[in-house]
């Protein structure tokens, strides 16, 4: 099937940057509706059964997912309204550029905010993050699982064991904006507390939906705050009753929601979870393995200081001496293949990155990762990198 899909797609430039990814036919093809209200009785029940299998993707029985219009940085301020009242610690542990901007939404909303935070291309140790624990009661912590604009992935099940631990009482909060679905995570089983990302990474949808995922220890803080809540479209009161009147089979309005997005989101849950999550992470890792093999072979270091501390959904990698941006990543895309630059503000003229997730990596037969991997070594061979042949 999916091999005689594939050619429904018009020739295009392969999108492999850190997302958005490509898109599976079937899920494009679900957007490809009549205009259809949001209180349809087709679409009531396809939105209800979505918000059903974001429990088994984020492997959280009894979790409250939200699914919400909007980017993954708008699950900063769910977290931020909802949970943390002002004047409130949280503890940031801090990998790059994702970790300095969820520091400044959390202080917008007037939280204090006490950071961990690493060199470029590491990730704090858990000492670090032990003795931050010891020094206050924070109401929450928060981890970016991978942070897009270095690569470096968190071991979210370290510290939310070692929150259980040392501090039992603080709210575990994970950005997973790029790995949800690339990444291993487990809610109920590691103890976590929210998990928030967005349509367009590794969950293979366009653009568009935040989805956040609240555990019940989480959704109980939300319910016993103290102060009202300062942020209308972002909050819980709002979009509870929505979440719920859907999973019930009936409709709700508060806002419109993005109706063909999530007929979108509802076909590629059901990908998904039609194979053993087991194997989908594997997948990710082998394909990680394979482009940063072939990209150190050619002599290219990367911007996490090791493969312990790299994620399997992208990698970040420095350009070689004396190359610069428009040198690589225009070259690439004349062969078919679209990468990205770089993020951090720092660092970010000497490094690119390339996204590895979804399709590209579960559907091996459409030779995306091939087409990249040869777009890459060809251009960065013309620039006169020999390699380790």
């Amino acid at each position: 099937k999916y091999l005689s899909t594939m050619s429904s797609q018009a020739n295009h430039k392969l999108c492999m940057v850190p997302g958005p990814v490509e898109f599976h036919e079937d899920v494009l093809s679900s957007m490809s509706t009549l205009a259809t209200s949001h209180v349809s009785p087709s679409f009531i029940p396809i939105f209800g059964e979505a918000i059903e299998l974001l429990r088994k993707v984020f492997c959280a029985e009894k979790a409250q997912p939200f699914v919400v219009s909007g980017s993954g940085t708008l699950g900063w301020d769910m977290v931020a309204s909802n949970l943390i009242e002002p004047g409130e610690d949280v503890l940031v542990l801090n990998t790059g550029y994702f970790g300095d901007s969820f520091t400044v939404c959390l202080e917008t909303y007037d939280a204090k905010v006490t950071q961990v935070k690493a060199d470029i291309g590491d990730r704090p140790s858990i000492e670090e993050i032990h003795q931050a624990l010891t020094q206050k009661k924070f109401k929450a912590i928060t981890i970016t699982h991978v942070d897009t604009s270095t690569g470096v992935l968190s071991d979210v099940k370290a510290i939310a064991e070692l929150v259980k631990k040392v501090s039992p009482e603080t709210l575990v909060i994970v950005d997973g904006v790029c790995s949800v679905g690339s990444e291993e995570i487990r809610m109920d089983e590691w103890n976590i507390d929210v998990v928030l990302t967005a349509s367009q990474k590794a969950l293979g949808v366009p653009p568009g939906l935040c989805i956040l995922v609240a555990s019940e220890r989480a959704m109980n803080v939300f319910h016993n705050r103290k102060t009202r809540i300062n942020s209308y479209y972002a909050s819980w009161s709002n979009w509870l009753p929505i979440m719920n009147a859907y999973e019930s089979r009936k409709g709700m309005y508060f806002a419109t929601p993005p109706v063909q997005l999530i007929m979108a989101l509802h076909t590629s849950l059901k990908q998904i979870i039609s194979r053993p999550l087991e194997l989908r992470f594997q997948q990710h890792k082998e394909v990680s393995n394979r482009i940063k093999d072939s990209l150190e072979k050619l002599g290219l270091k990367f911007v996490p200081k090791n493969r312990e501390l790299s994620a399997n959904g992208m990698t970040a990698v420095y350009y070689p001496e004396g190359v610069k941006p428009a040198d690589l990543i225009p070259k690439v895309a004349a062969h078919g293949v679209v990468i990205a630059g770089g993020l951090h503000k720092l660092i970010g003229p000497k490094y690119f990155r390339i996204g590895h997730m979804g399709i590209s990596v579960t559907e091996p037969e459409r030779e995306h990762i091939d087409k990249t991997i040869e777009a890459l070594s060809v251009n960065l061979k013309e620039l006169g990198l020999k390699g380790d042949n």
